[in-house]
């Protein structure tokens, strides 16, 4: 593992620049966590009982994206690619059986349809409502950050116990 792909946020930008950098960095970051394993690995639990793996990292991450960017903040009548009210946990558990490319293509779009809302909102301080709550377009990007940083965590946990490999 290299992270040679990564781009480093810039350390003088305004500030949409640097959410958005920072935001791709952890995108960038999560893609990197998962590259050269095998397909059994990228599906493999890491501690039991912990549902976590990789491929449920991506899973989660791509309805995560879909959720806050599409249906919240766009206002997309778009469904969830994984979680159910009957079984909210399939991002997670249920590896075994998703298709790897599907998952990955999936959590790519995403990332890119996220990136075009951004785009083409002319200001941070748009807003959207969540039941009773008002939330910025800032507080989004910084809420992806923060949420991307904590998986990123737990996909170096995952990818050091597979194969000995640590990054930043």
């Amino acid at each position: 593992m290299n992270g040679s792909a990564r781009a480093e946020p810039p350390t003088t930008a305004d500030e949409r620049a640097t959410l958005t950098a920072f935001l791709d960095y952890h995108r960038a970051t999560l893609a990197w966590k998962c590259e050269g394993v095998t397909d059994a690995q990228l599906r493999e639990r890491g501690v039991p009982p912990s549902a976590l793996s990789l491929l449920g990292l991506i899973r989660h991450l791509a309805d995560v994206e879909r959720s806050w960017f599409r249906r919240g903040f766009a206002g997309e009548k778009v469904d969830l690619l994984y979680y159910t009210a009957e079984d909210p946990d399939v991002d997670f558990e249920g590896v075994d059986g998703g298709s790897i490319e599907e998952a990955f293509a999936a959590w790519r779009g995403e990332c890119e349809r996220s990136r075009a809302i951004v785009a083409a909102t002319p200001s941070l301080d748009a807003t959207f409502q969540t039941g009773a709550r008002a939330r910025s377009l800032r507080w989004l990007l910084c809420d992806m950050i923060a949420e991307y940083a904590r998986h990123n965590g737990h996909a170096d946990l995952l990818r050091e116990r597979l194969d000995g490999s640590r990054g930043e």
